[in-house]
């Protein structure tokens, strides 16, 4: 278990590795030059304080030369300081915003496992119903409909319709905090967020269950008499699980996108709205910081998924 744990970090961290490069090339190669985004248009300068400007920002240098200095102070923590907010730095400022990231993508994620399981065990035992018929419809509706159009038909919908939920934040304004506050706030965004995993966990769960229910050990169960409730719950639950621990795993980076909709829509103070307005600021060094981490926490939910996979299938040799 351990080599097979070891073996799996390496990789992830030559996956880490190669999406720093990825972005810091990308970032690069996208229109205008970068020391624009240090330049204050109301303050004029010379073509010599430009070229000042750039040796200090290390501008000058070969690409491979700028991103081997960025690896090395990364390395030690030290992601730079945001353009926008000079006395800020990166780290600091995105480590800030994870904690409501967490809170908003954990509460989808647990929406999502918890209903998707369960309308997927419900679709398969009662294959070919009307339950099973309307949430095959809400499956291929919650696939097909993007983070972005989901966020706005739903906040439309509860918050400028019915008047049901906040229209954004974390908290009211004004307003001690307190629990139920953050959770009037929570419901909306993070249900809307699990949608699309909610329908991609049920969708292959479903498929799943279909396929154990038919194994001969589940019929062997069903005519020594076993209550129905155990056969499913005790002998094709498990097994119809393996392949949906996996989808768990990769949904994981399909709530990281819905969350930056989701977050510059709700005004959700987590990662995605900063990731956002980094973008629309040009503000590299926070760009590049959001992607490391986010890239960090991905690999890092892909690497304990591929663990519990393991630990799940005995099949599958971890030596």
């Amino acid at each position: 278990m351990l080599r097979y744990s070891l073996r799996r970090l390496l990789i992830g961290v030559g996956m880490l590795l190669a999406l720093s490069v990825l972005i810091f090339v990308m970032l690069r190669l996208t229109p205008g030059d970068p020391i624009d985004a240090y330049i204050d248009p109301n303050v004029p300068m010379s073509s010599s304080d430009l070229a000042e400007l750039r040796i200090t920002l290390g501008l000058d240098q070969p690409l491979p030369v700028q991103y081997v200095a960025w690896l090395g102070q990364a390395l030690t923590g030290n992601l730079g300081y945001s353009i926008k907010r000079p006395d800020q730095p990166v780290l600091g400022l995105v480590l800030s915003r994870v904690g409501p990231t967490v809170l908003l993508m954990g509460t989808a994620i647990a929406i999502a496992i918890i209903a998707g399981i369960a309308t997927g065990i419900v679709s398969a035992v009662r294959r070919n119903s009307i339950a099973d018929l309307s949430l095959s419809v809400f499956a291929v509706t919650g696939i097909s409909s993007p983070p972005f159009l989901s966020a706005l038909v739903g906040l439309y919908l509860f918050s400028v319709y019915f008047r049901w939920m906040p229209s954004g934040g974390m908290l009211t304004p004004g307003r001690e905090f307190s629990v139920a506050d953050l959770l009037h706030h929570l419901i909306l965004p993070a249900t809307l967020l699990a949608v699309a995993q909610t329908a991609l966990i049920m969708r292959y769960m479903r498929a799943s269950m279909l396929e154990v229910l038919n194994q001969d050990y589940v019929r062997t169960a069903r005519a020594k008499g076993v209550f129905e409730f155990w056969v499913i719950a005790k002998h094709a639950l498990r097994n119809a699980l393996l392949p949906v621990i996996t989808l768990i795993g990769s949904t994981i980076g399909l709530a990281i996108g819905g969350a930056i909709f989701i977050e510059s829509v709700f005004n959700w103070p987590g990662m995605g709205l900063l990731m956002v307005d980094a973008v629309e600021g040009r503000d590299y060094p926070v760009i590049m910081g959001s992607t490391l981490v986010i890239g960090a926490c991905v690999i890092a939910v892909n690497l304990l998924t591929d663990l519990a996979y393991a630990l799940v299938d005995p099949r599958i040799k971890v030596g």
